[in-house]
């Protein structure tokens, strides 16, 4: 996947100002989301990564954080969730890319795996990830999961930049890892309205129904996540979780505002023309009008 260079900030790319038309569902369209992937690629090798040293405050504050034995697991499941979909693609230009999009969540998961180890972090014993049934589902739980996911992972990496709760530098490391998020929740919305839209007229409801499971799914874990926050339980959102241990004196109003102004920066490097996330910034949206 290319020549192991420093960590850099992922390279975004602004190509087209929205003027020309692009029919969703057609070649055009997949070629573009496809090549928005394969082009932004940054490579990196986690191997090769130089941890900054942390004094022993610091140190703490990440070994405490209750987030790392998910983290690991959740880049686990969704490597082999996406390679599986890969496996099942005839499609020459999108399956490398839903190949580059496993690739980079497994690189994900070695990145985390090299921190905790750098850093004497103890993880509960890992078992592999078991290859999906179903490999479209199991693309899309982690496709849906990301996109709500990502939206307040913008804004909680832009708080432990200004915070100061953790050293500039371990902060900018993960920069690619936040950034290639990004990238995948808008390489996986436009596939899924190219996918809609390709399908035969009599498999589009049951796909929708698919959707709709998909969402039941996601919404009883994350109901789970906000029935656990006053326990010991943990679900496998190690977005919520770690926000649990992240205390900067930012109220839920405020951190709306910079997911949201997070979320636009991120994504609006990318060809205009290409469907970002709605459904979580709208949400957020929504409910931020009823905040003072």
């Amino acid at each position: 996947m290319g020549d192991a260079i420093p960590l850099s900030t992922a390279r975004r790319r602004n190509r087209g100002d929205g003027a020309d038309r692009l029919r969703l569902g057609s070649d055009g369209h997949k070629a573009l989301f496809s090549r928005m992937l394969l082009d932004t690629f940054t490579p990196y090798d986690p191997r090769t990564i130089v941890w900054p040293k942390l004094d022993p405050p610091a140190r703490s504050r990440l070994a405490g954080l209750p987030i790392w034995d998910i983290a690991v697991d959740t880049e686990e499941k969704a490597s082999c969730r996406v390679k599986a979909f890969a496996e099942t693609i005839a499609d020459p230009l999108l399956k490398e890319a839903v190949e580059l999009n496993a690739f980079e969540e497994a690189r994900h998961k070695a990145l985390l795996s090299s921190m905790v180890k750098a850093y004497d972090i103890r993880l509960a014993p890992a078992r592999p990830a078991d290859p999906p049934r179903d490999a479209e589902w199991a693309f899309m739980v982690t496709g849906y999961s990301e996109c709500i996911d990502s939206f307040f992972a913008f804004g909680l990496f832009e708080l432990a930049k200004r915070s100061g709760y953790f050293p500039r530098k371990l902060v900018d490391t993960f920069e690619p890892v936040i950034q290639e998020e990004g990238r995948h929740i808008t390489f996986f919305v436009n596939w899924l309205a190219w996918h809609r839209r390709n399908l035969p007229w009599w498999r589009r409801p049951l796909f929708r129904v698919k959707e709709l499971g998909v969402w039941i799914l996601l919404l009883r874990e994350r109901f789970a996540v906000a029935r656990d926050l006053g326990g010991e339980t943990f679900d496998n959102n190690f977005t919520v979780t770690g926000s649990r241990s992240f205390d900067a004196g930012v109220g839920t109003a405020e951190l709306l505002d910079l997911c949201l102004a997070e979320s636009e920066r991120r994504l609006g490097g990318y060809d205009r023309r290409l469907l970002r996330p709605r459904l979580v910034p709208g949400l957020a949206r929504l409910a931020r009008r009823f905040m003072a």
